[in-house]
């Protein structure tokens, strides 16, 4: 495998945005697993990018975790990142590795201050970025409200592209 075909992408975020859902649909849209676990382990198994007990008993990330995928000619190491304020050191540790990450923000809460935090440590070291905005289907949602907040709190160039599911 040549290193060209190699990327190394971070999920980030403040907590609770959904970084470790994604990344777990990512795991199973690529065929990495075969079933899709809950953050909390109320099914009793839980995210697998949550090794740790504790993880799985909070429902937080602890311990950025990394795993591979393969799409199409490439191989993807995924990153999950923490996304409390308690954490932000393990965060800066896995931004030094990125070739480009996936800012998550949630549809109901927006552009958070640990959200600004993030993309400002993203900005630091050099990460290219995308704004992912997850929960749409919750009440509240106001995916574009979270595109405003992304211009005028952020100065990020958004638009909103709608992704069908099942890609």
């Amino acid at each position: 495998m040549a290193v060209k075909e190699l990327r190394n992408i971070g999920i980030s975020a403040h907590i609770d945005s959904g970084k470790t859902t994604l990344t777990e649909r990512i795991l199973f849209y690529t065929d990495k697993i075969h079933a899709i676990h809950e953050v909390r382990g109320k099914d009793g198994v839980g995210a697998t990018m949550d090794s740790m007990d504790l993880e799985r008993e909070r429902g937080i990330t602890i311990q950025s975790a990394a795993t591979n995928v393969t799409w199409k000619d490439y191989n993807i190491n995924i990153i999950d990142t923490p996304g409390h304020v308690d954490f932000t050191v393990e965060v800066e540790r896995a931004l030094r590795v990125l070739d480009g990450a996936i800012l998550v923000l949630c549809s109901v809460g927006g552009v958070q201050s640990l959200s600004i935090t993030v993309d400002r440590q993203l900005k630091r070291y050099g990460v290219p970025r995308l704004a992912f905005v997850n929960k749409c289907d919750r009440t509240g949602a106001n995916p574009f409200k979270v595109c405003t907040q992304l211009k005028e709190k952020l100065g990020l160039n958004a638009s909103m592209v709608q992704i069908p599911i099942g890609l």
